[in-house]
């Protein structure tokens, strides 16, 4: 997989989306740290981000559903010189693109995932 390295907003990979599938249906399930799940790639949440993820998503008074497929439409990456950070956007019951969007930094060689948040930017 290659990632541009420029100043453009990129649509998230193919390759990648499956793995923010699984992240979004963590969370949906509860799992704000990950650690039920343990997604090859994707290092596991802190409790303090966890606790910080679960109340910006209680905050947005929607909850949270699987990610819809026009999520995509929208998601991108950008270089930010040491790596990418990726912005999802994310999917509520009554939204099938809410304005919360999880946002994660990505390294390659090996592919480490970290999910630093969920807001609405």
């Amino acid at each position: 997989m290659r990632l541009e390295q420029d100043e453009q907003e990129h649509p998230i990979p193919e390759e990648l989306r499956g793995i923010f599938v699984r992240i979004v249906d963590a969370f949906v399930a509860g799992d704000y740290s990950l650690r039920a799940v343990g997604i090859a790639g994707v290092e596991l949440i802190d409790a303090d981000t966890a606790k910080y993820i679960e109340g910006c998503i209680a905050a947005y008074g929607d909850l949270l559903a699987p990610l819809d497929p026009a999520v995509w439409e929208r998601s991108c990456y950008g270089w930010s010189g040491g790596g990418w950070e990726m912005l999802v956007d994310l999917t509520t019951q009554h939204e099938p693109v809410s304005d919360l969007v999880l946002h994660a930094d990505i390294r390659l060689d090996p592919l480490r995932i970290a999910v630093r948040s969920v807001h609405v930017p």
